[in-house]
């Protein structure tokens, strides 16, 4: 690693149900690029004891002791790396954690209209509230970065990712401090080393894809209980969506 080049270490926190891991494959892309993908959710799952698909396969791969967890997160970056991109996911910050390393990130906030988010849910899971979309934890998270830094983190929306792939991720780099590179807008299908033990579960799209999916806009159906469900979100994502970023 060149003397030159600033060690950047990039937390992007998201729910579930999002383009997170389409994000991290863009990232991943990038020569000078390492990833760690959803580094808690083993100790989600042995903190709240959740039936998650993969439940078992996930603890057996992935510590659930946060110092442990921290420290990695910390670790020196790879030989011909100068970028280390994290893929959090907000539901999965349960408990008392040290938050004290959030102050060696740059971060940034990826958010999906709650509605399609709880759609996409339920075709993986029988059933969703709103601690599993992560919202709550995501605008406690947001709130604290602002507060540490004085400025408000970066906030990038799902469909205008989809809609303007190249405008967005430039748009996210500057904000970010890094140069854009090009190879962050393709990159081959098929499951990646660094993906979680979780992949085969949920992770059948992404592999699929060479790229950022074209932008469809698709009829959005939800049970009463679970359009409910959608309207205690909303507030919360419009609160967020305050601070996106634009192209």
């Amino acid at each position: 690693m060149a003397h030159n080049q600033k060690t950047v270490r990039i937390a992007m926190w998201s729910g579930p149900r999002n383009i997170s891991t389409a994000m991290m494959r863009s990232f991943e892309n990038r020569v000078d690029c390492m990833v760690v993908d959803e580094p808690f959710y083993a100790y989600y799952l042995y903190k709240t004891r959740a039936d998650h698909p993969s439940r078992e396969m996930c603890l057996a791969a992935q510590s659930h002791d946060t110092a442990t967890i921290i420290k990695s997160i910390l670790r020196p970056l790879d030989e011909g790396a100068h970028i280390f991109y994290q893929k959090h996911m907000t539901h999965h910050m349960v408990g008392p954690i040290d938050l004290s390393w959030l102050r060696h990130m740059q971060h940034a906030f990826l958010i999906r209209d709650p509605r399609a988010i709880i759609a996409s849910y339920l075709q993986k899971r029988p059933q969703v509230i709103l601690d599993d979309i992560g919202l709550i934890q995501q605008i406690d998270i947001f709130q604290r970065v602002a507060d540490a830094t004085g400025v408000a983190p970066p906030v990038i929306e799902t469909t205008d990712v989809l809609k303007n792939p190249s405008g967005m991720m430039q748009a996210l780099c500057a904000a970010l401090g890094i140069p854009f590179d090009l190879d962050m807008l393709a990159w081959p299908t098929g499951p990646r080393k660094s993906d979680g033990a979780w992949a085969p579960h949920w992770y059948d799209s992404v592999n699929a894809s060479t790229g950022f999916m074209p932008y469809r806009p698709t009829e959005i159906v939800l049970s009463p209980e679970h359009e409910r469900l959608a309207e205690r979100a909303l507030p919360l994502y419009e609160q967020l969506a305050t601070y996106k970023l634009e192209a």
